[in-house]
């Protein structure tokens, strides 16, 4: 049995943090606790975890999973791009809000497509640029959080002919949605055989990226700005298994398991320490911007808490086992092989499920994290959004 160990704490400390600092900056952020707050549209960026079909459109995903089948099968019944068997956050939080679901920018719609928001996101897009990870001889989607500003910037002409007055407007009455930012970053590094302190030096560098992006949404005149933290990089199946196999051991003897959830304590307080900065920065940002309500959506504690009480949640009792998987052990992971390729095969029912490949999550899970957002749960200030009765 693992030992109990108090690596929860900093996310304890974190949530209290975070709770006095609401209380200080209410003030500022009156907009961000209005009920039922209405948005015309929703521009969404990220990565894998907010990607609605992006990757598949470049030269870098020409062979991923995400192209086919499995991933797709529960709601759209075919692969879309989306790393999961259905709809991702995003997409609920798009119903939430009664629009329709973000379509990828690469799809080429032209302005007449976007009219209602546009999708940026790129599956395995990260924080820094390129030349980052090349400067360390680390392998990296061709695509940053800058690279997707870009794509936004030269999107919002198109939809206000180039007048500053109405692109204001258009990006006055926007939901932003930064989904979380920088795990691709980490995971370079340690699925590239970098140390977890190598992966540690990271942060600065891609919070002030973080941090560039949203004064630059800032100054493109975003009133409400929806920022997801750090994911428990810990409780992800995959890398547990990286570290299973590492080290001989997934279970048992080691205070590097977390005791209430089985998932890595060193790799967790990476996230913690991310989201630590993080929560700072946005809270820098809040003070420069109080025309801006800035919110932290809480993915960690969203996730963290299935975790612990899968259950409770609808899920069965093994929340670090992937469904579409091959590997059979602890987590039903190949490190070799992905979803989808030969030798693997999805679980009949994914709605049980936390894990859809070991990286990703299920519809099922995404429904929750989402549902947690838009009720204003996981969110710091609390924003509380129209909630859809779709399914």
């Amino acid at each position: 049995m693992p030992r109990k160990h108090t690596s929860m704490a900093p996310a304890v400390i974190l949530r209290v943090t975070a709770l006095l600092r609401f209380i200080l900056l209410v003030a500022g952020a009156a907009t961000a606790t209005a009920t039922a707050a209405r948005f015309s549209r929703v521009f969404s960026f990220g990565d894998s975890l907010t990607d609605t079909g992006n990757l598949v459109l470049l030269p870098a995903g020409r062979d991923v999973p995400e192209r086919r089948l499995p991933y797709g099968q529960t709601f759209f019944h075919r692969a879309t791009g989306r790393a999961s068997d259905g709809r991702i956050a995003i997409d609920f939080i798009a119903e939430a809000l009664e629009l329709p679901r973000l379509k990828p920018y690469l799809a080429g719609e032209g302005a007449d497509g976007f009219r209602q928001g546009a999708n940026f996101a790129v599956g395995g897009a990260t924080a820094r640029d390129a030349g980052f990870f090349q400067r360390r001889g680390l392998r990296s989607v061709p695509v940053s959080l800058a690279t997707e500003m870009g794509w936004f910037k030269e999107l919002l002409p198109l939809l206000a002919s180039s007048c500053p007055q109405e692109q204001r407007k258009i990006t006055a009455s926007s939901l932003f949605f930064v989904g979380e930012m920088g795990g691709n970053d980490y995971l370079n590094a340690i699925f590239q055989n970098r140390t977890l302190d190598e992966a540690k030096t990271f942060v600065p560098g891609i919070i002030d990226a973080i941090r560039s992006s949203l004064t630059e949404l800032v100054g493109v005149g975003a009133k409400t700005v929806l920022v997801q933290g750090m994911l428990p990089i810990g409780c992800e199946p995959r890398v547990l298994e990286l570290f299973k196999l590492k080290h001989g051991r997934s279970t048992g003897g080691d205070g590097d398991y977390d005791a209430d959830t089985g998932c890595l304590t060193s790799f967790n307080e990476l996230a913690e320490q991310h989201n630590r900065v993080l929560t700072a920065a946005l809270d820098e940002l809040r003070r420069a911007h109080p025309g801006t309500a800035i919110v932290y959506a809480d993915l960690y504690r969203a996730v963290t808490d299935i975790a612990v009480s899968p259950r409770r949640y609808g899920f069965g009792g093994e929340p670090l086992f992937a469904c579409c998987g091959g590997g059979g052990g602890p987590y039903n992971v190949r490190l070799a092989a992905r979803c989808g390729d030969e030798g693997t095969a999805a679980c009949g029912e994914p709605s049980e499920y936390v894990s859809w490949d070991g990286i990703h999550y299920t519809e099922a899970a995404n429904r929750v994290i989402a549902r947690g957002i838009v009720e204003g749960r996981y969110t710091v200030p609390p924003i509380s959004l129209s909630v859809s009765s779709s399914d």
